[in-house]
């Protein structure tokens, strides 16, 4: 079995990420479920599959791998789709997980991203975060919110990307792309460098550490609007995740900064629908004058309270938004309430339901 015939048939499948690891056939991940697909590979099979990548992959460097044991990049089969590798070493032989990135940009009402969450394109200043765990679908919300802005407003959008996912093509907005070794060496030196390139939005992949988190509320502070993204489920705790990562010292100065331009905070998970697929749940918090004084007085964990309470400003809770798909019939209430953030709240719900 070639490469490209693994490819073809992820793209066919609608599969998400391929793993490719010795010892069991290539598997594939669709709707979140792992189904393996034909021979089992061994050690050689593997070797032979990633150098064949490599070279599709424009006839990449394999030293990188062989020197640190990882390696990511992106790259791109015309008439196929995109797809981002992470190369690796395990157990002594070599590994694959390729995510499948399609060429064209996501539909977000196919996707079900709601209009609280499209709302934020709308911003012209200050920091948006988009939160949640690994493979929840931050980046694909990303992408939505960055085409929405390239489709209705005249700006200059920096994004700094590790790999880039989407490829952007300029609307009414001109769109600059960097990837973090290929374009740039780290997202600070990038962020910094974003700084003296006229841009009016910049949207950082992640916010790694205290350096970065520092440069972007600068650059949030002098007027440009910066989107990033923590791997933080929940307003409060991605409050208390960029305080706890500076010092001591300088935690109430960065909770004095985030109080003035912190904007909005929005959380994702995705469900697993009644349906087979999975659908997203958001958190949506927008940051108004008492979330402000919470974040400022160093009571982040109030801020639920404010979110359920106010509907009327387009915030919900996550468990709010996971009992309206239970509602709707998308999930079921045992998803739901694997998935909420107060158990008790979610099962009296549930109870209520019957």
């Amino acid at each position: 079995m070639h490469i490209q015939d693994i490819l073809e048939q992820a793209v066919a499948q609608s599969a998400s990420d391929i793993l490719i690891i010795a010892g069991m056939p290539a598997a594939y991940k669709i709707n979140g479920l792992i189904r393996r697909e034909g021979e089992r590979l061994l050690p050689g099979d593997i070797q032979a599959l990633v150098e064949e990548l490599y070279r599709l992959a424009g006839a990449r460097d394999l030293s990188r791998l062989a020197e640190t044991g990882d390696d990511d990049f992106s790259f791109a089969i015309p008439g196929l789709s995109r797809f981002r590798v992470n190369a690796l070493k395990q157990r002594g032989s070599l590994g694959l997980v390729i995510r499948v990135v399609s060429f064209r940009l996501p539909d977000r009402e196919a996707l079900g991203i709601p209009d609280n969450v499209m709302s934020f394109a709308g911003d012209t200043r200050g920091m948006i975060l988009f939160t949640g765990p690994a493979g929840s679908g931050k980046t694909t919300t990303l992408a939505c919110l960055v085409d929405a802005v390239n489709e209705t407003r005249n700006s200059h959008i920096i994004t700094i990307e590790d790999p880039i996912e989407y490829l952007h093509h300029h609307k009414k907005s001109v769109v600059t792309q960097r990837e973090l070794s290929t374009d740039t060496v780290s997202y600070f030196a990038a962020l910094r460098a974003a700084l003296r390139e006229a841009p009016d939005i910049i949207l950082l992949g992640e916010m790694r550490d205290a350096d970065t988190i520092k440069a972007a509320v600068t650059a949030a502070e002098t007027g440009h609007l910066v989107i990033s993204t923590l791997h933080t489920v929940g307003a409060s705790s991605t409050i208390d995740r960029i305080v706890d990562s500076f010092p001591p010292e300088q935690q109430q100065q960065i909770r004095t900064q985030l109080a003035m331009v912190l904007e909005g905070v929005v959380s994702q998970q995705l469900i697993p629908a009644l349906d087979g697929t999975l659908v997203p749940a958001f958190e949506v918090m927008r940051v108004n004058s008492a979330i402000r004084n919470l974040i400022r007085e160093s009571k982040a964990h109030q801020m639920d309270n404010v979110i359920a309470q106010s509907a009327a400003e387009g915030m919900v809770t996550m468990d709010q938004s996971l009992l309206r798909l239970v509602q709707s019939g998308r999930i079921s209430p045992e998803a739901a309430l694997r998935h909420s953030v107060n158990s008790e709240w979610m099962q009296k719900r549930l109870g209520a339901l019957h």
